[in-house]
């Protein structure tokens, strides 16, 4: 394993040293570690996909398994699909960072398409951190594609977050609802100089008592510009919820387009959007705390972000 894998492992996936539970350490396109446990078998994809076939036995409780990729230097354009099958009442975390690190003026990309089956009151807590590093010119970019389908009863929570340093990313996260199953998202991002962001949901409710919850905060700083799509589809009793809150600094610039569909009287869906500037009189605050204009405005960020 090459010393930026591991800088970048400490970065997105709270590594030190080692991992616990079931992993696949991916860097520059191939596996440098895995391990499987008595409940998650990780085996490669035998289609010809590059990529991971990782089953969840059915009533596994506490396990985590954690698939980092990281991306080391310039041209490489790394392409990944990994598929998730949660057995019945499984419970676990899975983990996915990614981290894209170029130091000369070739770009670096990983495109990771995961896609998750949870079976009947299956839950799963998703992590996903994605960062770029190094001083290189070169154009730094992440295109993760989510794709879940949800049994009854079934519950995925996802936490994802940009921490910084990714030129270009495209977001993509779709997902089926059966009845009673729910959808958590909690997104960050934080943009800066001419950095592209775009994000896009879509979730479509399909039986009685399904829910979805989608919360995306993000920061604009510099020039960048960041781009946010919802769409959520009621077809049954069900209850949608999709929030963008975005904070612009210096010439930022944000879209947000919430779209929802009901198609059943029952269908309850609601969507909220806020966009602004970080207010000066929460920076005049700080400052008379002793902090600079710029450590307030890291503050103000990073609890906003938080």
């Amino acid at each position: 394993m090459k010393s930026v894998t591991e800088q970048l492992l400490k970065l997105m996936s709270n590594w030190m040293g080692s991992f616990s539970g079931a992993y696949n350490v991916r860097e520059d396109g191939a596996c440098v570690g895995r391990q499987s446990t008595d409940n998650i078998k990780i085996e490669s994809k035998l289609d010809g996909k590059p990529g991971l076939d990782i089953h969840i036995l059915s009533g596994a409780k506490g396990e985590t398994v954690s698939i980092p990729a990281c991306v080391t230097h310039g041209d490489v354009d790394d392409l990944v699909y990994n598929d998730f099958y949660v057995g019945e009442g499984a419970e676990v975390t899975i983990v996915a960072g990614c981290g894209v690190h170029t130091e000369n003026g070739e770009p670096a990309r990983h495109n990771g398409i995961h896609r998750f089956f949870l079976s009947k009151n299956a839950k799963v807590k998703y992590v996903e951190k994605h960062v770029g590093t190094g001083s290189g010119q070169g154009i730094r970019s992440i295109d993760p594609v989510t794709e879940a389908v949800l049994d009854e009863g079934a519950v995925l929570e996802m936490d994802t977050s940009q921490i910084g340093g990714v030129d270009r990313t495209d977001r993509r996260t779709r997902a089926k609802l059966a009845a009673g199953a729910k959808l958590l998202i909690r997104e960050r991002l934080l943009t800066e100089k001419e950095q592209q962001a775009k994000t896009e949901f879509e979730v479509e409710m399909n039986g009685e008592g399904a829910a979805t919850d989608l919360v995306s905060r993000s920061v604009a700083r510099g020039n960048s510009h960041q781009a946010y799509r919802s769409r959520i589809v009621g077809n049954a009793p069900c209850s949608g919820h999709s929030e963008c809150d975005a904070l612009i600094a210096d010439h930022g610039a944000v879209d947000a387009a919430p779209e929802l569909t009901a198609n059943h009287g029952d269908a309850a869906l609601i969507h909220e959007a806020a966009i602004g500037k970080i207010a000066g009189e929460q920076i005049l605050k700080l400052r008379t705390l002793g902090l600079t204009e710029e450590e307030a405005e890291a503050k103000i960020v990073e609890g906003f972000l938080s």
